[in-house]
């Protein structure tokens, strides 16, 4: 073989790690990529003499489908405090370095001074980083500002674009939208996404409303759309919604995601928390997600909804909940993976191709050491991100 470094663009990448959760685990220890796919995984896999191929000697390292934060604001979230409380754009190494190698960009509150369009240039940046990145298109907003002028278009001709949202319900900062609006806007989504071949969820930012998930019980009862159509996110912002959430869930095998929050607060829980309490009502492991929310903003308001203060989320408390649950064995690792990569991959349309490691599916690999760190990550086959003590 003729090894090469990270600075070539090799034909062929071989992993070489100590043990493969492909989320379930192998006997292989070996993963070969080429033109970014997996090509095999196995024990002592040969490669043609002469043949280009990087080799990343891993041994003492965990092999698993690379994670997929799919609520990200990756231009930045805020401005509910004016110009200077919007938060800062997301950087390419900040997805990385956490074991993440897709996400979803979202915008949220501001669909002002922050549009479809520069979310879309900032998806195409990440992408040209070695980042797997998506959008929603829409904001809080009702009617949503879209890239084409109508949100089928968007879904049709934009392929970064995967669904609508965050349309955001029960909040005091949502466009209040009426129950015929909201069923009116996940049926066009529902179309325009399968003229496009694609899932088209509807991502609904959850506030602390007391209307609570009453539109999206309502929108599934008294319509055809499909639970796997509209995904609600933040369930966990306080414990009532958390049970609502838990009792959604089941009434209509639906998914829900859950939001590691930095500081929940004392009304929220942490991802840790939800994802337990949500176990223990007897929710399914394989309809729970979580995301990060980050780099979207934490304002706090008082009693009357007067703006009082901001802080910044940052998806550190991601992986730091997640491996908690590993760690204090409430799943164990196969089944951990899936609320940050397979289940994902599932809610959003893209169990084909991530959330697994098999032959044929994208070679997103991130590698792990016995502390569930993320230590290396790649992207289509490329490292987007090794420690510095990586080899």
């Amino acid at each position: 073989m003729m090894p090469l470094d990270d600075r070539d663009a090799p034909l062929l990448t071989l992993l070489r790690v100590g043990r493969i959760f492909a989320p379930a685990p192998l006997e292989a220890t070996e993963v070969l990529i080429a033109d970014g796919r997996i090509a095999a995984l196995g024990r002592d896999l040969a490669v043609p003499e002469g043949w280009p191929v990087r080799l990343v000697e891993a041994r003492d390292l965990t092999a698993v489908p690379a994670f997929i934060d799919q609520h990200v604001h990756v231009t930045g979230g805020g401005g509910e405090g004016g110009c200077g409380t919007r938060c800062p754009e997301i950087t390419a190494h900040e997805i990385a370095s956490m074991g993440i190698g897709t996400v979803v960009g979202v915008l949220g509150t501001d669909g002002i001074s922050r549009s479809p369009a520069n979310l879309l240039a900032k998806v195409r940046g990440l992408r040209a980083e070695g980042i797997c990145a998506y959008m929603y298109t829409g904001s809080y907003r009702v009617p949503p500002p879209t890239l084409t002028g109508d949100v089928q278009r968007d879904l049709a001709w934009i392929p970064e674009v995967i669904g609508l949202g965050e349309i955001a319900i029960s909040d005091h900062r949502s466009s209040q939208p009426r129950q015929d609006e909201i069923e009116r806007l996940v049926s066009e989504v529902r179309v325009g996404a399968m003229l496009a071949g694609k899932r088209g969820i509807c991502h609904f930012h959850v506030g602390d409303g007391k209307r609570g998930l009453e539109p999206l019980r309502r929108l599934l009862t008294e319509t055809e759309i499909p639970a796997e159509q509209v995904i609600p996110t933040h369930v966990n912002r306080h414990r009532d919604l958390l049970e609502e959430a838990a009792d959604y869930a089941l009434a209509f095998s639906a998914s829900v995601d859950v939001t590691a929050f930095e500081d929940p607060g004392e009304e929220g829980l942490s991802g840790f928390d939800a994802v337990s309490r949500l176990l223990a009502r007897g929710v399914p492991v394989e309809h729970i997600t979580m995301s990060s929310d980050c780099n979207g903003s934490l304002p706090e308001f008082d009693a009357q909804g007067h703006y009082i203060g901001m802080r910044v989320a940052r998806n550190t408390a991601l992986i730091a909940d997640w491996q908690r649950l590993v760690r204090e064995e409430v799943l164990p690792l196969e089944q951990a993976l899936g609320l940050i990569s397979g289940n994902v991959a599932q809610v959003l349309g893209l169990d084909g191709q991530k959330g697994r490691l098999a032959a044929g599916f994208d070679a997103d690999v991130t590698l792990l050491d016995g502390d569930l760190q993320p230590q290396q990550t790649f992207v289509s086959g490329k490292r987007v991100h090794a420690r510095d003590d990586s080899p």
